[in-house]
C-alpha cells in the first residue's frame, strides 16, 4: 500500500480570500467564464446546518449520465467533503444553470481510472495538482497517476433532475 502523501493545509488569510474569490464570480452570474472547468457546490454544513459554498474543478463530466466528478485536493478532511459524506444532497451551479445533485463516492480503483483520464486530457494540470498534493509523479507516467488517483477522494455529483 502506498504511503499517504503530506497533503497541504487549507489556505488561510489572504490566500483563503484568493481561493474563495471565484465564489463571487459565480454569484454574479459569471460562471460561464470558467469554460466548464469549475462549478460552485452549495451544500449544508454538518454541524451548523447552514448553507456553505465552495468552487471546485470539474475533473470529469458525463453528459449522458448527468454527472460531474470533483476531487478533494485537501483530502478526506476537507470541510466540503466531510459535509457531503454527512449529507450527500446538494446543489451545484455549473455555467449559468443550477442542478440538484446527490454525491456518490467512487472506490479507489475507480479513482485511479478517473485520475488517469484527467491526466490524459490535462497533463500539465494533473502534474501540478499531484505535486501540490504531495504525490510523486514519475515524469507524468500513467502508473504515478493511477497511484495518486487511488488515494485522492473523488466525488461524483449525480443530477437528481429527471431527463
Amino acid at each position: 500500500m502506498p504511503t499517504s502523501p503530506q497533503r497541504p493545509r487549507p489556505p488561510v488569510g489572504w490566500r483563503r480570500l484568493l481561493f474563495r474569490s471565484p465564489i463571487h464570480l459565480f454569484r454574479a452570474g459569471l460562471g460561464p467564464l470558467f469554460g466548464g472547468r469549475l462549478l460552485l457546490l452549495i451544500r449544508t454544513g454538518r454541524q451548523s446546518g447552514r448553507s456553505r459554498e465552495v468552487v471546485l474543478e470539474v475533473v470529469a463530466r458525463d453528459r449522458h449520465q448527468d454527472t460531474w466528478t470533483v476531487a478533494s485536493g485537501f483530502g478526506p478532511k476537507a470541510q466540503w467533503y466531510r459535509n457531503l459524506r454527512h449529507t450527500p444532497q446538494a446543489t451545484i451551479q455549473f455555467g449559468r444553470g443550477y442542478h440538484v445533485v446527490t454525491a456518490q463516492f467512487p472506490i479507489p480503483e475507480e479513482g485511479a481510472r478517473i485520475m488517469t483520464e484527467y491526466a490524459r486530457r490535462h497533463p500539465r494540470a494533473a502534474r501540478t495538482l499531484c505535486r501540490y498534493m504531495g504525490f510523486p509523479i514519475d515524469d507524468g507516467h500513467t502508473i504515478g497517476f493511477r497511484s495518486a488517483g487511488k488515494q485522492i477522494p473523488f466525488v461524483r455529483l449525480k443530477s437528481d433532475e429527471p431527463r
